[in-house]
């Protein structure tokens, strides 16, 4: 009899969790071919793929490489060229059109492209708004359950892990205690056995389900897949000066490193200044003392004193 109820206990236990798990595979199993078939859908236009991938001013430096409207020399410096000067022949696409506004903006100083895109806040707002009117197309991806953030279900699942613990060690100190009689105590030992392993590898059957259910980031893979078409048409020696004029914040500054440098100079110069001038004020106040001096030395005359 004890070996009949142990065995029914651990099949409700076995059934309570092994549920759960059954239907929380079959609803991330569904969401993730949800989230397949929209991303399937996806065209994602090429600049703001190169924005997903950190790359999109990059690009359109590229582009307006390719295009004849910047020179970039070895050292990163970016200038404009006559077609650049001209307003009739800016680009068609936002992104290349604000980078190359952004480059006339400090002609005929040198200027680097990333000093472009980190500082230039015209360009920054430009990128940021073509971004945000591209992902306002984009279709709402399903999400996975996670359940953080609820804290509802976590305390029912640390109380009801707390009870299969409790229950799963009653079980088996019975089984273990009470020697099963007869073939139908035996079986119902056995079922109860049975039951106590599978929920042994209760936790390592959630484990896999989150993992063959994961989806991982299928439309940042499929973005990342290909790079931008103006950057696979860069020779070697263009894509070398675009990527260090890129990665170059600091150096090449256009018209604010003349701002920056005229201040400087303006700064060294008062100090300059400052001094000097304190100097000769003091020189020239001992001066007037001593002329002063001699003045009433020569008005008293030599028998004064």
């Amino acid at each position: 009899m004890l070996q009949l109820v142990l065995a029914l206990w651990a099949s409700v236990m076995t059934a309570a969790v092994y549920g759960p798990i059954g239907l929380r595979w079959r609803r991330r199993a569904r969401i993730r071919r949800e989230m397949l078939r929209l991303v399937a859908t996806v065209e994602p236009e090429p600049y703001r793929a190169a924005l997903w991938r950190n790359e999109a001013t990059e690009a359109a430096a590229a582009e307006l490489v390719l295009g004849g409207h910047l020179r970039i020399d070895g050292e990163g410096a970016a200038f404009l060229t006559e077609e650049g000067r001209d307003p009739a022949r800016t680009p068609a696409h936002p992104l290349p059109a604000a980078l190359l506004e952004a480059v006339r903006r400090h002609d005929p100083e040198p200027v680097s492209i990333g000093w472009i895109d980190r500082y230039d806040e015209e360009y920054v707002r430009r990128r940021s708004a073509y971004a945000s009117e591209r992902d306002a197309l984009l279709p709402d991806l399903p999400r996975m359950p996670d359940g953080e953030g609820n804290r509802l279900l976590a305390c029912c699942g640390c109380a009801g892990l707390f009870f299969v613990m409790m229950s799963w060690g009653l079980v088996g100190v019975l089984l273990v205690a009470e020697r099963p009689q007869g073939p139908g105590e035996w079986v119902c030992a056995a079922v109860a056995a049975l039951g106590l392993v599978a929920l042994a590898f209760a936790e390592k059957a959630g484990r896999e389900v989150r993992e063959r259910t994961q989806c991982g980031d299928p439309l940042g893979d499929r973005i990342r897949a290909e790079p931008h078409p103006a950057l696979a048409a860069l020779d070697e020696g263009q894509r070398r000066h675009v990527v260090r004029s890129i990665d170059d914040r600091d150096r090449w500054r256009g018209v604010d490193q003349a701002d920056d440098d005229d201040d400087e100079g303006d700064e060294w110069l008062d100090d300059k200044v400052w001094w000097e001038d304190a100097y000769e004020y003091r020189a020239t106040d001992e001066d007037e003392e001593e002329d002063e001096d001699e003045d009433e030395d020569e008005a008293k005359g030599p028998g004064s004193g």
